[in-house]
């Protein structure tokens, strides 16, 4: 039987592929959908999705909301309102390259986080794992030749990339911190976290309808807006949320750097793009560092 751990990571893998799959669809649909359209609806219809599952337990459940209290508000307001509508925005004005390169800030920005937060310092075996995982992910964003870094150039929207990495890492961490007062079922936990989160982001949409328009209801665009939902709302977030409470925050922020290496997987699949030697390179290092970061709580795991 797998271990604990080892479905963990397995569900972390998971949400960081749908999560792949989520740029892939910020970045075709950025003309067709304003940014924050695209966070209102999805998280709307995720919504929806998930209630009839969730609302009775929700009520039952009341008492333990009513002590998760503003904990509950901020961890919806990171997690939820924030962060994906920083994301697509984010996505309007930078490439997809600069997005990664940011990104690579996250098990950084969680690892120190969690020290001082937590009191939970990584080990050492932990990050030199994250700096073999930093390296694999700048060979693909290199595309194998390293003189391709100094030719990066950076804008406004890598400004609200960081600071969309610097709110999920918040995220993360304050998941893991508060775990006590947040202690549910997972699905009652995200449908909390939904129920919460799509008001706060209301407001933001009427005016960016106000001032930019809606988006035509097409055939691709609703699924777009389908997929983001269920794979990147429900699957992903209730996969991640307890791969944080099984790994921790800061071994979990390292399968992020696997993200341009799927969303170069699904370009392959999907559009036909074509994968280079680097792209397997990078991985086997970004696999190796991630490895290397969790194998020792694996088996101290084992041990016990």
């Amino acid at each position: 039987m797998p271990s604990r751990s080892a479905l963990a990571l397995a569900g972390l893998l998971l949400a960081c592929l749908c999560w792949a799959g989520n740029a892939l669809v910020a970045r075709a649909f950025h003309d067709n959908i304003p940014p924050l359209s695209l966070a209102f609806w999805r998280w709307s219809l995720a919504l929806l999705l998930l209630l009839p599952f969730v609302s009775v337990p929700l009520w039952r459940q009341r008492a333990q909301l009513r002590q998760g209290g503003w904990r509950l508000l901020a961890v919806a307001a990171l997690g939820v309102a924030s962060y994906n509508s920083l994301l697509y925005t984010a996505a309007q004005s930078t490439a997809a390259i600069n997005l990664a390169l940011v990104n690579t800030c996250l098990p950084l920005a969680t690892f120190l986080g969690a020290g001082l937060l937590l009191g939970d310092w990584p080990t050492r075996r932990a990050w030199l794992g994250m700096a073999v995982a930093a390296l694999g992910l700048l060979l693909v964003i290199a595309r194998g030749h390293w003189s391709n870094l100094v030719s990066l150039s950076f804008n406004a929207g890598d400004l609200v990339m960081l600071l969309a990495v610097v709110v999920w890492a918040l995220y993360t961490l304050l998941l893991r911190r508060w775990a006590r007062h947040l202690a549910l079922p997972p699905l009652v936990l995200l449908g909390a976290l939904m129920l919460l989160g799509v008001p706060m982001i209301l407001p933001f949409y009427l005016i960016e309808y106000a001032m930019r328009g809606g988006f035509a209801l097409t055939p691709s665009n609703l699924g777009a807006i389908a997929y983001t939902a269920v794979f990147a709302s429900l699957v992903a977030y209730l996969a991640w949320n307890h791969g944080v409470l099984v790994l921790g925050a800061a071994k979990a922020t390292l399968v992020n750097y696997l993200m341009p290496v799927f969303t170069a997987l699904l370009g392959w699949l999907l559009l036909g793009e074509g994968l280079q030697p680097y792209h397997w390179f990078g991985a086997a290092l970004i696999f190796a560092g991630l490895l290397l970061a969790t194998v020792p709580r694996w088996r101290s795991a084992r041990a016990g």
